[in-house]
Parts: C-alpha cells; sequence; structure tokens
C-alpha cells in the first residue's frame, strides 16, 4: 500500500492513493480553512469504516440484516508525547442474539486498523532533500 500526499498550500494538502484523492486541512484555529478533515480525524475514519467492514463481513456472511449499522469512534487526546491515547469504538446494531454480539465483537476486534494500533508498528522516517542547484 502506498499513498502519496501532496502539500497544496497553507496548511492543506492532498493525499492520493489507486486513483483516489482526499484533502486534508486545519480548523482555523491551528491555521487552516477548515476544508476538509484534519489527519486525527482521518484515523478516526480509518479505524470506524475497517471496524464496520469487518461487522458487515460477518452479518452478511451468516444472512443476517445489516441494516441500521452504524459505527462511532471517539477519542480522548494526551500530550507529553502530544497523541490520541484512548479510543472508543461504539457499533451499533440490528436487533442480535448474544451468540451474534459475541461474534460481532470479536470480527470488529480483528480489524486490520485496530490490530494495527494495538500492534505498534515500526516507522521508518526517510528524507529526500532536493540537490542544491
Amino acid at each position: 500500500m502506498t499513498v502519496n500526499v501532496r502539500y497544496i498550500d497553507g496548511v492543506s494538502f492532498e493525499a492520493e492513493t489507486r486513483g483516489h484523492r482526499v484533502r486534508c486541512d486545519q480548523p482555523p484555529a491551528n491555521g487552516g480553512n477548515d476544508e476538509a478533515m484534519t489527519p486525527p480525524e482521518y484515523l478516526l475514519v480509518s479505524l470506524g469504516t475497517c471496524a464496520a467492514f469487518y461487522a458487515v463481513q460477518y452479518l452478511r456472511t451468516r444472512q443476517l440484516p445489516t441494516d441500521g449499522l452504524g459505527v462511532r469512534v471517539h477519542a480522548e487526546k494526551e500530550s507529553a508525547p502530544s497523541r490520541l491515547a484512548r479510543f472508543r469504538i461504539d457499533v451499533n446494531l440490528p436487533s442480535l442474539d448474544d451468540r451474534h454480539r459475541d461474534g460481532i465483537l470479536r470480527a470488529v476486534k480483528s480489524c486490520l486498523i485496530h490490530n494495527t494500533l494495538l500492534n505498534m508498528p515500526r516507522i521508518d522516517i526517510h528524507l529526500n532533500v532536493a540537490a542544491v542547484v
């Protein structure tokens, strides 16, 4: 997987992958125009849509109703270092028995993004500096 990020102006960026594009901005308090979500909001989107995907897969595989399925993700900020420190995922489901509620919980916990956040990935940073002309 690869995403390319391009600087637009101010504190606005565009990310592109597989022909899809999204913008990223900041609220006015951070110097932006509030024209798009912030990077932490995109992280919550990633976690929430991944959880929803796994929940839908569980329901569809068992031919259970998906109407009313929704996911809400909330995060709390911490400092030193600045980060999102606590996440809460609320999965709203159609009426299901206990067996399927437990199955949905297992499915959501299998989400790629959830597991990535639980198992700290290695992040390598490389600077590619243009030659001085």
